[in-house]
């Protein structure tokens, strides 16, 4: 059938090829012709764990997972709120999911209240989802762009106290 011609390969005892010089101004060990590489992969979520209790405010521009009790506001890309966990502050994210408790305003471009959530304030957004069993007391208002501080809130009403 067909065989490897050996006609390009050394012969025995025959002394190894230089390689060619590095192009100027290329680094050495840098191939001389670039080929883009892969995009980095995205970091995975910060994890607060349940025994954890943080007094002051988180601000990242990656994904945070709260699984203890924060008593600060919160700023994140995709901000997961775990069954067990409590936030007192409020939460600023694209995409906020809501699994445990939070006391106070939540602003975000996609807001999801699964059916363990509990929230005592309002939420501003532009898209919302909750699901059924969800305890939600507050007022929902809708806008194009709730991630911006200057957003006008209607204040809360003050409920009439019973007189004793």
């Amino acid at each position: 059938m067909f065989s490897k011609s050996k006609i390009n390969e050394p012969g025995p005892g025959a002394a190894p090829q230089p390689q060619p010089a590095p192009a100027p101004g290329t680094a050495v060990g840098q191939a001389a012709d670039y080929r883009p590489q892969a995009p980095k992969a995205k970091p995975p979520a910060s994890i607060l764990s349940s025994d954890l209790h943080i007094k002051g405010n988180i601000k990242t521009s990656g994904d945070v997972q709260i699984e203890g009790q924060v008593e600060g506001d919160i700023r994140a890309h995709l901000l997961t709120v775990g069954e067990g966990a409590t936030v007192r502050g409020e939460l600023v994210a694209d995409d906020v999911v809501i699994n445990g408790r939070i006391i106070g305003r939540v602003r975000g471009l996609k807001v999801r209240l699964t059916s363990t959530a509990r929230v005592e304030g309002d939420i501003i957004h532009k898209t919302i989802a909750i699901e059924s069993g969800a305890h939600f007391e507050g007022s929902v208002q809708r806008q194009d762009d709730p991630l911006n501080a200057a957003t006008k809130v209607l204040p809360k009403p003050t409920l009439p106290t019973e007189a004793q």
